[in-house]
């Protein structure tokens, strides 16, 4: 099953509220990827940019699409953004299949 990250910023009434009354957030995302058919992985907190990011399976990209609108239509976080992970293996895969095509850059 492919694997996405989704990394996320919560909004300032957001972290007011988990400062107030911390909570598993875990909790409700596993609970929405495996309703999605789909297993969660991890959720980790950062500090930068992203507050956090979320690692999981679901069925395709479409799926995860619909995870994260879905996560975001509740109107705690401020940032989305989910990226389509691949191993190593269809990583190099990917660069063979590459490699044996070709493509002209712009002849300004």
């Amino acid at each position: 099953m492919p694997t996405y990250m989704t990394q996320f910023a919560y909004t300032a009434d957001a972290w007011r509220k988990l400062a107030r009354n911390p909570e598993d957030r875990s909790v409700p995302i596993r609970g929405l990827v495996e309703e999605l058919g789909g297993r969660l992985l991890g959720l980790y907190y950062m500090w930068g940019e992203y507050d956090g990011f979320i690692l999981y399976e679901l069925p395709d990209a479409r799926t995860a699409t619909v995870a994260a609108i879905t996560a975001a239509l509740a109107g705690h976080l401020r940032a989305v953004r989910t990226t389509h992970l691949f191993t190593v293996a269809e990583g190099m895969e990917i660069m063979g299949n590459a490699g044996k095509l070709a493509y002209a850059a712009p002849k300004g």
